[in-house]
């Protein structure tokens, strides 16, 4: 027996609750798109609902292998509903749809309640509950009588009560019924119906899958698969387009014969299906076949299920057996953590080999052999890159993970507050790293929340200024070079920063002599100052600063950036600008006085050799030309106090930082090498310390600190710059990207 290790049950938490997490997630995202489908008059989509029913289902069983019996009872009674809806018993109204966003908002909430971050939302659960039960009572009889159609008894027979509830949807909808007899090798069965299955979707819906045929044919199967479609038999056979399928309508029967009675459904008795036995008792009927899925339900496996179907025992005996095995796993970012560290290591190793390769191939007496540690070292140097890029791959998740989260939570705000809006989302494929898609949630929840709750108008405000009565919020993801932007922008009220000016001073956060010197944009900004808030004059502009304080220090901690741009009546846009990855980066060393620094390459433009005399004095901070425009300087040796080291350089460097928008010089004394290295979180002494993202032992026994560059630009960047930047205008037009 295989020894027990100590840690399982945390393993298994913690499996639990990413499992749980990503189901109720789908869930989430299929209620959007299901909700879409109804308000587009499509009707619910068959196929969405299903993936509903089969999430919520995985989800029961495994709350209930956790022992989580409140989420266990929530999901059971909600899949009773959802079969209800799948069935046709009940329709799908706008009252069940915000019955099932309530329970996506519960299974968050119970989530955390196990995480022991809340408690637990009883009382909400049990209401919940009430109405899921009030709601299944009002189911409707609806009885289908589908003989009329020249369908074998033995097909209606097995048919799942969910295949026959499609059946009889379909056909009273007045679609088509169509027969189709396919014969697929057992070995490529799964991708061969998974092709007509994508062939056939457009046109139609595939109602279930029948195996026929004696079985003589161990290599193959036989399949009787129904169709129902409003296309005609050509265009059908068109869209299969294989010899391997044909095609044939299901026609009516001919009504003045006499009609034959169904076969009974599985499980079912007719009134002789009992038999009495010698001592009176009778013949017990065989067990019902639970028929929650349909036929083919195995064509959407559970996520990172592995299926099994297995054949009926063949003339000779064997059982076959069909597999269908998950291409995915499921890594704990941990252990992505610790290959990232095993990397950082190697490329130590790394290092160390291009020096002795170098100091052999100096000595003459060794030059050949250092000639070929260098061939090693560039092979190493190859792999090396592979496996790294390949890992931070692995590390990439798309940001529609967040976004999917944040259309519920727009659809919910916008009730509470009675407002119309249309949320926009692009670029929710674009990819970034998983530890720094965690810590967006909070940041993006607060913005879209007050992109609602504060920016945009209630209707009969937004018609008096002109505006439609829907409101519009967008959020757009893109990548620029190493870094993703992320924007949230609305067509709201907008922020007044003469409102804004004179809440801060009314709350002391500035004096009355500084916000003379301040400038739109500066004013504005005001909002990301902690305890800034507009809570009390909502009405005079729109509520950012709730919470705003939490966004700035959050995006800071990622190593990002946040600006803000808005104008009275038009709308407000706030940008979040995010490094791709916190693991591997590239970084530029350099030496300032006699200390190593690191700068990331994906902060930095440029570096050139630094002229002193092109640099000038205004509002008391050094700015010089550079390229044509005004570039603000800051000399790290005076911004770090750094001592003055033995050798003064005779040439410093000029580092043109960028992240964003915004640009700063630093001026360095000496230009090292450009490597990758791994970033360590800095100790609680220096945790705090503004300018640093942690540092990182570069092999020769250094450890040199890594500049934390969108913080050091916050830090450095003047008030005079601002104002020359945006002085008079605010030229913000929404839908516009800076």
């Amino acid at each position: 027996m295989a020894e027990r290790r100590d840690d399982a049950p945390d393993k298994a938490r913690e499996e639990f609750f990413s499992e749980a997490s990503e189901l109720v997630d789908g869930f989430g995202r299929h209620l959007l798109a299901l909700e879409e489908s109804v308000e587009n008059g499509h009707g619910p989509d068959p196929e969405t609902l299903n993936d509903i029913f089969r999430g919520v289902h995985t989800l029961k069983g495994l709350s209930g292998l956790f022992g989580a019996a409140t989420l266990s009872g929530l999901s059971h009674e909600l899949e009773n509903l959802l079969d209800d809806l799948r069935l046709g018993r009940i329709p799908l109204s706008t009252a069940v749809l915000d019955l099932l966003f309530d329970a996506v908002e519960l299974y968050g909430r119970i989530l955390s309640a196990l995480k022991g971050e809340e408690a637990e939302p009883r009382e909400e659960v049990l209401t919940l509950l009430a109405s899921l039960a009030a709601v299944s009572n009002e189911r409707s009889g609806n009885v289908a009588f589908i003989a009329e159609y020249e369908l074998d008894p033995e097909t209606l027979g097995v048919l799942t009560e969910y295949e026959e509830h499609r059946l009889r949807s379909n056909l009273q909808a007045g679609l088509a019924l169509y027969r189709l007899k396919a014969k697929f090798p057992l070995a490529t069965i799964d991708s061969a119906l998974e092709e007509l299955k994508l062939r056939v979707r457009p046109v139609g819906e595939i109602i279930t899958y029948l195996p026929t045929g004696d079985g003589g044919d161990l290599d193959a199967i036989d399949l009787e698969i129904l169709v129902a479609s409003r296309s005609a038999a050509a265009e059908l056979r068109q869209a299969v387009d294989s010899d391997a399928v044909s095609v044939d309508e299901v026609k009516k029967r001919d009504l003045s014969q006499a009609r034959t009675p169904p076969a009974p459904r599985v499980g079912e008795r007719t009134d002789d299906s009992a038999m009495d036995l010698p001592d009176g008792r009778e013949t017990p009927s065989p067990p019902p076949v639970e028929d929650d899925e349909p036929a083919h339900a195995s064509m959407h496996p559970a996520p990172h299920a592995t299926e099994a179907v297995v054949m009926p025992a063949a003339a000779g005996g064997r059982d076959i057996s069909l597999r269908s095995v998950s291409q995915t796993v499921r890594v704990d970012i941990r252990k992505l953590d610790r290959l990232m560290n095993a990397l950082g290591e190697l490329s130590l190793v790394r290092g160390a080999l291009l020096r002795y390769a170098e100091k052999l191939r100096s000595e003459p007496g060794t030059r050949r052999l250092g000639m070929d540690l260098l061939g090693v070292h560039r092979a190493f140097e190859r792999q090396l890159a592979q496996m790294q890029s390949g890992i931070l791959e692995v590390r990439m998740v798309p940001l529609g993970q967040v976004f999917d989260k944040l259309a519920r939570i727009v659809r919910q705000v916008s009730r509470e507050q009675n407002k119309s809006v249309h949320f926009v989302v692009t670029g929710g494929e674009t990819e970034i790293d998983k530890l720094i898609v965690e810590e967006l949630s909070d940041p993006l929840l607060h913005m879209i929340r007050n992109a609602i709750d504060h920016g945009i108008e209630p209707i009969p405000e937004r018609a008096a200024a002109g505006k439609p009565d829907t409101g519009t919020v967008a959020l757009n993801a893109y990548q620029q070079g190493n870094h993703v932007v992320i924007e949230v922008e609305d067509d709201g009220r907008g922020i007044d920063p003469h409102a804004v000016l004179h809440k801060a001073v009314t709350m002391g956060l500035v004096s009355m002599e500084e916000a003379k010197s301040f400038s739109l944009e500066e004013a504005v900004s005001l909002v990301f100052m902690q305890g800034f808030s507009t809570r009390d004059t909502a009405t005079a502009m729109s509520g950012r600063g709730i919470g705003m304080d939490i966004v700035k220090t959050r995006i800071a901690k990622l190593g990002g950036l946040v600006d803000i741009v808005s104008e009275v009546q038009i709308g407000t846009k706030i940008t979040l600008t995010l490094p791709v990855t916190l693991a591997i980066v590239g970084v530029l060393t350099f030496v300032v006085e006699a200390t190593v620094y690191c700068m990331p390459l994906s902060s930095m433009e440029e570096a050139v050799v630094f002229d002193s005399a092109l640099v000038r004095e205004v509002d008391g901070r050094e700015v010089m030309t550079h390229r044509g425009v005004t570039l603000p300087v800051v000399r790290l040796a005076r911004l770090f106090s750094e001592p003055p080291a033995p050798q003064r350089a005779t040439k410093q460097f000029l580092i043109v930082a960028r992240v964003g928008t915004r640009r700063l010089g630093m001026v360095v004394d000496r230009l090292i090498e450009q490597q990758d290295v791994v970033i360590k979180a800095l100790g609680r002494t220096l945790a705090h310390v503004r300018g640093f993202a942690g540092a990182t032992d570069l092999g020769d026994q250094r450890v040199a600190l890594i500049l934390d560059v969108p913080s050091l630009i916050e830090e450095c960047l003047t008030a005079a710059e601002g104002r020359r930047a945006n002085d008079a205008s605010l030229a913000f037009r929404f839908g516009e990207r800076s």
